[in-house]
């Protein structure tokens, strides 16, 4: 017998990350695997509207809309440090009233 572990979850199992809840997870990978891993969101972002990124015992469906903004931040004072950061605003099925 599989063991429920929450609503939507058994040990076999990966929890969908889904609207109406918060989600961050960190990484500290090598900087091939990084560049790895941006690569693969690359071409999600590239080939859809919807991404999905998954861990261990997760994954996050994303629908995203336009537009995308990417953010670079140096600090280049004492320890040097480089930070991208991109952000996906969610997709809307909303469409704009008429106008008469």
């Amino acid at each position: 017998m599989t063991e429920t572990t929450d609503d939507t979850t058994t040990d076999t199992e990966k929890t969908t990350i889904t609207t109406g809840r918060n989600f961050e997870e960190e990484y500290r990978l090598r900087a091939a695997d990084a560049g790895e891993f941006l690569v693969d969101l690359g071409e999600q972002l590239q080939e859809n509207d919807e991404l999905t990124i998954e861990g261990d015992e997760w994954e996050l469906p994303f629908a995203f809309g336009e537009p995308v903004t990417v953010e670079i931040d140096f600090e280049g004072v004492d320890d040097p440090e480089l930070e991208i950061e991109i952000e996906l605003p969610g997709s809307t099925d909303e469409t704009a009233p008429d106008v008469s």
